[in-house]
């Protein structure tokens, strides 16, 4: 009766898992590349395993069910079976090659780029994806991670003039043309990565201390996410990046409007004194030691890094912040950064700001300190454990900034006030981030510890 019973569940299980494989929602993405040849090698292999996993199921319960104990009934012992073996070994091989063969042929593809291929590079680091296109010259200069710093994330060699002209994306978003063979060069700068666009249907690691590729031709307009598929730390589920997919002229546009190389290390140098001047604006809410002011919701200035006030302003002008109608700080906030017209009055007022005393501001929030420290682990990995911020990571500095500010824009990257613009990768992170903190007392908590640091 016990075989029987264990027959039946069998069946249940291999006809659920059949209804659940053809009638599940979750089926592979619509295809946007010239990869049609990797579904094809899937489907191949969904089909030979699904054969055997039916066909071994089916003889287990056939056996349950004719060689179930019954009275008067004794089993032959048969160790040796040369004709079931000879069966069993070639159905096994046919198997096998009908699996290998097709991906045989779809890597030799694979790993033949077309010539005339578009060359980009894509670097990943923990957790941002940045991309690199050869200039003029059409050559990439030299690169080495000894080089890397605030104003030159790339590592680029500032001694190689092949590096000159070399085209930087800094924003996660990098475009292409569409029916144009794209041949991706794929760099780390820490740990294992994987560069992954599912409508694309290839992938490939990012190993460091190599140089490694794939490629593949975009087929259809549209906007796409890059995934990193190998697990690369405790942010590897929010490094996310997006490959716009557009027509050749506005391709050739978008490229046009990127720096290079040269174009980032010739920023103009901030001045203290023009800065001042330009800060008295700035000065109405965030105060003239830039110590914040929390009845205009205007944190504190003082302390924070050059690049990322940049960022930020950038991101108010370019959209990104303050268009949320939710988010009434950053509306109010959007204009005022448009005052800072041209490059050189960012950087003057970054300078002036540079200049003000770092003196921490008054604590608004009490909480469960020894709780925040161990909840504050997972903002350690990209912000310091000290707070301190890394630009490697485009994290800002958290100590001794305006705890309630900070508090506020955790609810509001949560709400996605903040973080919500298809645009805005790193507000997306942080989005994403921001969740794992779910109460307001949790956040409260974190707050009391990085207080204390």
């Amino acid at each position: 009766m016990t075989g029987l019973v264990l027959a039946v569940a069998i069946v249940v299980l291999v006809v659920g898992s059949l209804l659940f494989h053809f009638l599940s929602p979750w089926q592979l993405t619509p295809i946007a590349s010239q990869w049609s040849e990797i579904d094809f090698t899937i489907d191949i292999t969904f089909w030979v395993t699904g054969f055997v996993f039916v066909a071994v199921n089916a003889f287990l319960v056939y056996c349950l069910v004719k060689y179930r104990h019954r009275a008067g009934h004794k089993a032959d012992y048969d160790p040796e079976n040369t004709r079931l073996e000879i069966i069993l070994t070639s159905i096994t091989s046919v198997g096998v090659i009908a699996m290998l063969a097709p991906g045989l042929f779809a890597w030799a593809d694979f790993v033949s780029v077309p010539e005339g291929a578009r060359q980009v590079e894509a670097m990943g680091k923990q957790w941002h994806w940045s991309y690199r296109f050869p200039g003029e010259d059409g050559e990439f200069g030299n690169v080495a991670v000894r080089h890397a710093s605030v104003d030159n994330p790339f590592g680029l060699d500032p001694e190689d003039p092949a590096g000159q002209d070399d085209i930087l994306v800094m924003q996660p978003i990098v475009h292409l043309p569409v029916d144009e063979d794209a041949h991706v060069l794929l760099r780390s700068t820490d740990v294992l990565h994987n560069f992954t666009v599912p409508q694309f249907r290839v992938k490939m690691d990012l190993v460091p201390g190599m140089i490694t590729y794939q490629w593949f031709r975009p087929i259809t307009v549209g906007t796409y996410e890059v995934l990193c598929e190998e697990h690369c730390g405790v942010g590897h589920f929010a490094m996310r990046s997006k490959v716009v997919v557009e027509e050749r002229d506005d391709f050739d546009a978008w490229l046009d409007s990127q720096p290079t190389f040269a174009d980032t290390q010739a920023r103009p140098a901030g001045n203290a004194t023009a800065g001042a001047a330009t800060y008295g604006v700035c000065a109405a809410c965030h105060g003239t030691q830039g110590e914040g002011n929390q009845a205009l919701n205007a944190p504190k200035l003082a302390g924070l890094d050059g690049w990322y006030i940049r960022r930020q302003i950038g991101n108010y002008n370019n959209g990104y912040r303050g268009a949320s109608p939710d988010d009434v700080p950053g509306q109010q906030m959007a204009p005022m950064a448009r005052t800072l017209a041209t490059p050189a009055m960012l950087e003057n007022v970054i300078a002036h700001i540079e200049t003000l005393p770092d003196e921490a501001p008054a604590t608004t929030i009490s909480g469960d300190v020894e709780r925040g420290a161990e909840l504050y682990q997972s903002c350690a990995v990209c912000h310091g454990n000290a707070g301190e911020g890394r630009w490697n990571t485009n994290a800002p500095r958290l100590a001794g900034m305006s705890d309630w500010y900070l508090a506020n824009q955790l609810v509001h990257f949560k709400n996605r006030e903040r973080g919500g613009h298809a645009e805005d990768i790193y507000g997306d992170q942080m989005s994403m981030v921001s969740t794992t903190l779910i109460t307001d007392q949790a956040i409260n908590d974190v707050m009391a510890y990085i207080n204390t640091l």
